[in-house]
């Protein structure tokens, strides 16, 4: 079962790994960040984002992470609250679950097509990647 997984793995990367490897960069993740996340959190990630008045919690200052984390950006954590499916959930819940949001768009689900499951991760990491350039 491992050596048809690991197969499966390395046929994925070989088909998919280059533009989904080109996807997974701090600036596309500011776009992603742009289009999705400002809105509540803030051009800047200091949760000041125009809705955020509307928002029964806050949004966080994202440009902490770091420093509530003893100066390491908690890379895991991060993917994990962006993707939604770990049960962690930021905000005590509001925030939307963006690797399903990532997945509907492709009209598939995490379970579906390759391609689809690595764009969709390949998003979410290019997104933690921006926030971690944001610490201050």
């Amino acid at each position: 079962m491992r050596q048809t997984l690991l197969a499966v793995s390395l046929t994925a990367i070989a088909m998919f790994g280059g533009p989904q490897a080109q996807a997974q960069d701090a600036g596309i993740g500011g776009g992603i960040y742009a289009q999705y996340c400002a809105t509540c959190h803030g051009i800047d990630g200091t949760g000041d984002g125009p809705l955020n008045e509307l928002m029964s919690q806050s949004a966080p200052d994202l440009t902490k992470l770091s420093e509530a984390n003893d100066g390491v950006f908690p890379m895991l954590e991060v993917i994990h609250i962006i993707d939604g499916r770990t049960g962690l959930r930021a905000h005590g819940g509001p925030m939307p679950v963006y690797g399903r949001v990532f997945d509907e768009e492709h009209g598939t689900t995490m379970q579906g097509d390759v391609s689809a499951v690595l764009e969709t991760r390949g998003r979410v990491l290019s997104l933690a990647m921006f926030l971690e350039s944001l610490q201050q």
